[in-house]
């Protein structure tokens, strides 16, 4: 005999609780895609967050939290979040804590992309590091450029930008029109470039243990 459920035929919340519903910035989210390709996984569902919270982490916490809430509304039983700490100061590991779900480790994912242990050792020459991935090369100039201003105050490259010694493009894909666009944006900020392809880092790791 068939175990008799109280969800009517077709509602999906039996197919919900099966899978993994991965709450992530809007940053990765081609990355992310690529990573579940790569693995065959059919069974993550990914909502995104606003990129652009990256310039507000204050915010990254109480959205997380508002996106785990909602999943749950939706019937997902198993949740993981597609953030590093991303500058909340630990407020995105206690809510994680408070929902009982688990991140992507590191404090960001310019660390996870080039390793976290990897980045660690080389924490010193990576405080005065500029980091470029696929994302901010693809969309520099709406996410870096306009929200900082500085194509309508050119001066501010110095104050947002003199300390930093060099930019490293983190290459997730071979891709030549994407370095060039990062050599542009190193270019315009007046900064020495440097590239290492990483690939997805931690990341691939993260999602197949999913």
């Amino acid at each position: 005999m068939k175990p008799q459920s109280d969800e009517a035929p077709g509602s999906g919340k039996s197919d919900r609780a099966k899978k993994v519903r991965v709450i992530a910035c809007g940053m990765i989210a081609r990355e992310v895609l690529a990573v579940n390709a790569q693995l065959g996984h059919d069974h993550v569902d990914l909502k995104c967050i606003d990129a652009n919270y990256h310039h507000h982490p204050e915010r990254i916490a109480p959205a997380v939290e508002r996106a785990i809430l909602r999943a749950r509304q939706e019937g997902y039983e198993h949740i993981f979040i597609g953030y590093a700490d991303c500058g909340t100061g630990g407020a995105l590991d206690r809510v994680c804590a408070d929902h009982g779900v688990a991140r992507i480790e590191g404090p960001h994912c310019f660390s996870f992309y080039i390793g976290n242990a990897e980045f660690e050792a080389e924490a010193d020459e990576m405080m005065t590091t500029f980091f470029i991935t696929d994302f901010l090369a693809r969309h520099f100039e709406a996410f870096l450029v306009k929200p900082l201003g500085l194509d309508r105050f050119p001066e501010l490259r110095s104050t947002y930008f003199g300390h930093y010694e060099r930019a490293l493009y983190l290459a997730q894909t071979d891709d030549p029109d994407l370095e060039r666009k990062a050599r542009d944006a190193a270019s315009r900020l007046g900064l020495p470039y440097q590239r290492r392809l990483t690939g997805y880092g931690d990341l691939s790791a993260a999602l197949a243990a999913l």
